[in-house]
């Protein structure tokens, strides 16, 4: 039995601090997918010198440590100030690449190369979508790529149960044409019991 919580609305930082501070984080993998560390394996170095990447809802950031090790420079941000809290305390030396911030009022000090999205789409309710891509958009520029898990399912009525919230193919898909091109669209083999069946691995780029 999950604990209970008073808050209910995944809209509102407190939402995600009662969960963090209870330790009911059943969408924390605790370890970097695999189809990151393949991507970043055979990644080149951006026209820019260097990937800057932003990691948008970024939770415990597991995954910050392994992309700061490979050279990029990354920026971590949730609006929940537990979640900052316990990624400062996992993620050691890189703690300051951690920031408490809104992801729709966040501004980047740099141009960013790419954005890190893994249970952050799919955490917010299904009413945000056209918000959540429209930023991700403004955020990079053309030839900027989106990598990530997206949780999709065509199952009747899926999306409305959540967090996590899926998404039906065709609805991501109509919502990320105007700004993008899926490069990349794989299965996911390594996922958690939570995303199991239904995450899909892919990499878009902004027109």
């Amino acid at each position: 039995m999950p604990p209970q919580f008073s808050n209910r609305d995944p809209n509102h930082p407190a939402f995600w601090d009662e969960r963090f501070q209870q330790g009911f984080t059943p969408w924390n993998r605790g370890a970097v997918p695999q189809a990151l560390q393949d991507f970043v394996n055979h990644s080149e170095v951006s026209q820019h010198g260097v990937h800057r990447c932003l990691i948008p809802g970024c939770g415990h950031a597991h995954e910050l440590g392994f992309l700061s090790e490979a050279g990029w420079q990354v920026t971590a941000i949730d609006f929940s100030s537990a979640a900052v809290a316990t990624a400062k305390l996992q993620v050691g030396k890189w703690a300051e690449r951690v920031q408490l911030a809104d992801f729709f009022k966040f501004s980047a000090e740099a141009l960013l190369t790419l954005i890190y999205e893994r249970a952050f789409f799919c955490a917010l309710p299904p009413a945000m979508r056209k918000d959540v891509v429209a930023r991700w958009a403004a955020l990079l520029p053309s030839g900027g790529q989106l990598i990530g898990f997206f949780l999709l399912d065509d199952t009747e009525g899926a999306s409305k149960k959540g967090p996590p919230f899926r998404t039906h193919p065709q609805e991501f898909a109509t919502l990320m044409q105007p700004y993008f091109t899926c490069l990349e669209d794989a299965d996911v083999n390594d996922s958690l019991a939570v995303f199991e069946g239904k995450e899909r691995w892919q990499v878009w780029q902004r027109l």
